[in-house]
Formats: structure tokens, C-alpha cells, sequence
């Protein structure tokens, strides 16, 4: 056991070492690719989509860890794209809207942090930026925004479009160009972005900013394909706005979709009005999770459900009780048990007496 402690400490130090030398390649919408020996991964991935029957627009933002100052992001897209700068505050905005209720479920009989077993209440909660190409790749436009480099990129070969990105001075994954070849047969194009902050020596962490791409399509769909290749698992949520409830067409390799509200709503003003166009528009937020991405086979295709049924999540408090200003009931019924029961002795008693004064007369 001795001899088996150290081997063991050894070969868990191997494995984080590892960890770090080796870049993570992690993204739920495409390909995050840092720079040589830095490492990213992205956490969590929100994204607002909306889709008016013709034009899709999607808003993401992610949250990544590591410890990279620079790093690539690729996105398949099914037309052409614009890309500018989203409004992060369209994230608040939306976790307002879909708060879940908060519900009570009352109990009779008093616990821990009730009275008389405490003083208190009790109140339990459920709580290089794109440059030159091969003549296979074509750069369809190119914007600074923010930290962002951004290039639209069109491609006929997945080699060529991989040899591309590394000619800009990114490692990419060996895997890359075979992901992307059903893209090319599709004759989708790309939104390619490299993560540069204008703060020297920044490290890419936490929430970075939003992206806001456009591009036409007849049908809603958001690219998955390409988090396959990510080596931790994955979480991505998602805020449609269209004209019904919608839904995955399937789970694409994941864990099944969760629905986490459902509902029409009608914005009048702020981010959420804009991206709807001032119109009444149905949301459906839905939460997924990823814990193999390599059994990711598809891209998100959603379609609108039979029935544009409503839902809230409900979070519930336990709440003991009480009526008048803020009385126990428990109190109460006992204290008119205990009261009847002393009822009944006393009219016993007396009965008794009367018994027996009138035996002795």
C-alpha cells in the first residue's frame, strides 16, 4: 500500500499536467481554438435566436475558463451572414422574464426553526485576424468589433479552409476538416472570429461579449455539429423568440431538451423589443446538456410544437401554517383539543359527584 500511494499521487499529477499542456478544445455552437499552448473552454453557451420564418438572428455569449490571452472560434451558417456587436443586457432581461414562480407548500406541524423549537421562522428553500486564402476559400468581409476580429468566410474545401485558419497562427483540431466537410457539401459558409481583447496581456475568462450573426433561412436551426469536438461536456441554453413554441426535432446526441418557460410576451421597449420588432412574440427557453459531446451528430433543427402551451417553473417554500398575524394553526387546533379535553374531564367529574351526592342521600 505504501509503494501504491505514491505511483498513485504521481500518476494524477501526470494527468493535470496533461490537462495543461494540452490545449481544450470546447465550444457548443463550433470549433473555440486557442492559441498554442494556452487552453479555453467554454462553460456554459447562451444564445438568443430569433426567427421570423425567413431570417434567423442569433445573440450568443459565452463563458469560458482558462488561461489563453487569444483564441479562434469557427461557426457554420447556412447564408450569408452579418455579424456586429449583441446587447448583453437582453441576457438580464430574458432571466427576468422567465424567473421561475415562487410557490408555497404549507405544513401543519412545526419543524426545526419553528417555534417552540427556535425563535424563528423557518423558510426552506427549493431553490491575424482573417488575411489572404487559398483560392478554395473566399473572405466574404471582415469587421473589427470590440475584441473581436471577425471574418466571413466562404469555403469549397475543408483542407483549404483549415489550412486557412493555421496560415492566421492557430492550432486547430486534426478533426477540423473532416467536422466541416457536410458543411462544405452544403455549401454553407462561416463566421470566423478571433478572440483578441485590446487589453494587452488579457486572459479570455468569464463572460465574454455578445455576438449578434443574421443570415436568411427558411427553417430554425442552430449549428451543433461542430461541438463534437470538445473534450469536456458541454451546456448550452437557448431563448427563441418566433411566432410559436418551438422545440428540438430531436436531442441530437445529448440529454434530453428542457423546457424552462413557455410564453407569450409582448417587450415595448429595450433589447428584447428590438430583436422582436416590436411585435408579440412567443419565448421558449430550453436547457441542454452535453456530457459525451462526441455523440453529437447533428445540428439543432426546431420546429414549432402541435399546441402553444404555456409553462413557468415553479419554485416552492415550505411555510408553516398560520392564520390571523401569523398564528399556527397547529397551535390553535391544539389548544381547542386541550380545551375541549378539559371541557369533558370537568363535566365528568361533576357528573361523578352528582352520582354519588345522590347514592349518599
Amino acid at each position: 500500500m505504501k509503494r501504491r500511494i505514491p505511483a498513485l499521487l504521481l500518476a494524477l499529477l501526470v494527468t493535470q499536467l496533461g490537462a495543461l499542456i494540452n490545449p481544450a478544445y470546447a465550444c457548443g455552437c463550433g470549433a473555440m481554438v486557442p492559441d498554442g499552448q494556452s487552453r479555453i473552454g467554454v462553460d456554459r453557451e447562451t444564445s438568443v435566436v430569433r426567427w421570423d420564418g425567413r431570417t434567423e438572428q442569433i445573440v450568443m455569449r459565452f463563458t469560458v475558463g482558462g488561461d489563453a490571452h487569444r483564441a479562434a472560434w469557427i461557426m457554420p451558417v447556412p447564408g450569408r451572414a452579418t455579424v456586429e456587436l449583441g446587447d448583453g443586457d437582453m441576457f438580464g432581461e430574458l432571466r427576468d422574464m422567465t424567473r421561475p414562480e415562487r410557490k408555497a407548500r404549507y405544513y401543519f406541524w412545526p419543524r426545526d426553526r419553528d417555534w417552540p423549537f427556535s425563535s424563528g421562522r423557518g423558510d426552506l428553500a427549493g431553490d491575424a485576424p482573417p488575411g489572404a486564402a487559398d483560392a478554395a476559400v473566399g473572405v466574404v468581409g471582415r469587421e473589427q468589433l470590440g475584441d473581436f476580429d471577425v471574418a466571413r468566410l466562404t469555403a469549397t474545401d475543408p483542407n483549404a479552409l483549415k489550412t486557412w485558419l493555421e496560415t492566421n497562427g492557430f492550432k486547430l483540431p486534426d478533426r477540423l476538416a473532416t467536422e466541416v466537410q457536410p458543411y462544405v457539401d452544403q455549401k454553407w459558409e462561416y463566421v470566423a472570429v478571433r478572440l483578441a481583447p485590446r487589453q494587452q496581456g488579457k486572459v479570455l475568462r468569464g463572460e465574454l461579449d455578445p455576438l449578434k450573426i443574421r443570415f436568411d433561412s427558411d427553417r430554425l436551426v442552430y449549428p451543433m455539429r461542430l461541438s463534437r469536438m470538445a473534450k469536456t461536456p458541454q451546456s448550452l441554453g437557448l431563448y427563441v423568440l418566433a411566432d410559436h413554441r418551438m422545440e428540438p426535432a430531436s436531442p441530437i446526441g445529448g440529454s434530453a431538451p428542457k423546457v424552462t418557460f413557455a410564453g407569450s410576451v409582448h417587450p415595448e421597449d429595450g433589447p428584447i423589443a428590438e430583436l422582436a420588432g416590436g411585435k408579440p412574440v412567443f419565448l421558449t427557453a430550453i436547457d441542454q446538456e452535453f456530457p459525451e459531446p462526441g455523440r453529437i451528430d447533428a445540428d439543432h433543427e426546431l420546429r414549432a410544437t402541435a399546441k402553444d402551451t404555456p409553462y413557468r417553473r415553479a419554485v416552492y417554500h415550505n411555510e408553516l401554517l398560520t392564520v390571523g398575524d401569523g398564528i399556527p394553526v397547529w397551535l390553535l387546533t391544539v389548544s381547542a383539543v386541550l380545551v375541549a379535553l378539559a371541557g369533558s374531564f370537568f363535566a365528568l367529574t361533576r357528573r361523578r359527584r352528582r352520582l354519588r351526592a345522590d347514592r349518599a342521600a
